[in-house]
């Protein structure tokens, strides 16, 4: 992945980090890229470093959890300090409030704890790419030239770079490839980009979705047919096989093919010969074989709707390309790619952005059409919107669909180390009872006791004293283990100890509790 991932430039990138160790992985694993790294061991040194030079640093790398000011702080104070710097934030909680938090905060990417070299410095390039405003000319050309490449494939997730691996490994061979996933993943972007960067990238790629044909005009679409071959058959039509003849045809949905095509199909796969309708001999072909399928393909062969002999002459090589709700790290480096493209294809020549809070929600949706869907919306907002900024206002459907999202969005950022503060300003339009519930639970929170004695009158055991206070200060500071672990008096390997010991889920501190 070497020519995928490589870096156009040194960056100067400023880690925020409390833990030394952290820090120094982050730091080898950045330099080993070509960068050049800055540190601070937290989150005001780190604001005063960029206060000093503002436009020394390129990208900023921020733990979320930290002592004396924690991500969101910082991310506060970067913003009042009008500074465009894009922030990659690192998490140690996967949850969608997290996510939700950062972004509405400004972050421009986020990372899940523990961080591969790979997906930091993948974050990186892209935050740097937007920096220097690539983003913006690689959409023109593409809108405009119809070519498309592996830089085309916009990635921030680790399944991703996995799949853009292996497809540009099968692009240096014509090794058959079968492309699975659910419909709108981008199969036939990976398809193009498989055909760009093999020596057949000037050659025909040419694109037949078999769910979408007449079952009786399949085998004369695919293979061609003589004049009088049939009713209705005037002229000769020489059929997708013979146009893509020296170059790649990509079967789209190959598991809608009918059985008897499929035969058809697998002389053509077997021994590069074609049998047009009508004609008394076959013909020679020179094809790449790139299909898809939305369908679980060994399924469809033990329910005998599809041949066995072809799925193992087809899956060769097989890529699954994974949904986009399994990769949300990869929706906002969507959104503000599409935003770009269908804002710069519009007549008023407007360049339009997208404000945090979209970015937010658009993550916090699943997507179950998943990019076309996310396409669709993008595109339909960037026609509507009256500014030049997109927000959360010009999502509604999306917004409707997800009912709990505000509450959950704003208790978030209300937080201060992320517990409730009943002194919190709400929006004018914040619902009544929402406001009274959250600020009914702030208030009430602290006032928790931990029994000392058990239900017979004796005093409690050290240890069950200790696991449920442990548990009460994972759900009061809502999972941040810096903040608690300070807040108890011990490390944080002291922390993660005790809750290996008493069997504790940080991310669910009251399950299994006593």
């Amino acid at each position: 992945m070497t020519g995928y991932n490589e870096l156009k430039g040194a960056g100067q990138i400023l880690v925020v980090e409390d833990d030394p160790v952290q820090r120094r992985l982050l730091k080898n694993a950045i330099e080993r890229s070509g960068h050049v790294v800055h540190q601070a061991e937290n989150g005001r040194i780190g604001l005063e470093m960029v206060k000093r030079d503002p436009g020394l640093f390129n990208v900023i790398v921020l733990d979320l959890m930290m002592p004396e000011m924690t991500g969101l702080e910082f991310l506060e104070a970067l913003h009042d300090f009008g500074t465009q710097i894009p922030v990659i934030v690192q998490t140690g909680q996967g949850g969608i409030e997290t996510v939700v938090q950062a972004m509405r905060a400004g972050a421009f990417d986020f990372v899940v704890k523990p961080v591969s070299p790979e997906r930091i410095n993948t974050s990186i390039s892209n935050a740097m790419k937007l920096d220097q405003r690539e983003v913006k000319a690689r959409a023109g050309r593409r809108s405009r030239s119809g070519s498309v490449g592996f830089d085309d494939i916009v990635s921030a997730s680790p399944a991703m770079i996995r799949v853009i691996d292996l497809a540009q490994r099968a692009s240096q061979s014509n090794i058959p490839v079968v492309l699975e996933g659910e419909s709108g993943v981008g199969k036939e972007l990976v398809a193009r980009a498989i055909q760009s960067a093999g020596d057949r990238a000037t050659k025909p790629f040419v694109t037949v979705n078999c769910g979408a044909i007449p079952h009786n005009l399949v085998e004369s679409i695919l293979f061609g047919h003589e004049k009088g071959a049939f009713t209705g058959a005037t002229e000769k039509h020489i059929g997708k096989f013979m146009e893509a003849d020296g170059g790649t045809i990509f079967l789209d949905e190959i598991g809608d093919l009918p059985l008897e095509v499929q035969v058809k199909l697998l002389r053509a796969v077997q021994q590069g010969e074609i049998e047009t309708v009508g004609a008394r001999t076959a013909h020679k072909v020179n094809v790449r074989l790139i299909s898809a399928t939305n369908k679980d393909l060994i399924e469809e062969v033990k329910n005998g709707h599809f041949r066995e002999d072809l799925y193992y002459r087809l899956n060769v090589f097989p890529i699954t390309i994974p949904a986009l709700r399994k990769r949300k790290e990869d929706i906002p480096h969507l959104v503000r790619v599409f935003a770009d493209r269908f804002s710069s294809e519009q007549k008023n020549g407007r360049r339009m952005t997208v404000n945090a809070g979209a970015l937010a929600l658009l993550t916090a949706y699943d997507w179950p059409g998943n990019i076309r869907q996310l396409e669709n919306a993008i595109f339909r907002a960037v026609v509507l919107a009256e500014g030049q900024e997109l927000t959360e206002a010009d999502f509604p459907q999306i917004a409707a669909q997800l009912p709990n999202y505000d509450v959950v969005d704003h208790l978030a950022l209300v937080a201060d180390n992320s517990h409730l503060d009943p002194d919190a300003e709400f929006p004018e339009d914040y619902p009544a009872e929402t406001v009274a519930e959250t600020i009914r639970r702030g208030s009430e929170a602290p006032d928790n006791a931990i029994s000392s004695v058990n239900q017979s009158g004796d005093v409690r055991r050290l240890a069950d004293v200790e696991e449920e206070l442990i548990r009460f200060a994972l759900k009061f500071y809502r999972g941040q283990m810096s903040q608690v672990a300070r807040k108890l008096g011990i490390g944080r390997s002291t922390l993660y100890r005790k809750l290996k010991d008493y069997g504790i889920d940080p991310d669910n501190p009251q399950k299994d509790a006593a």
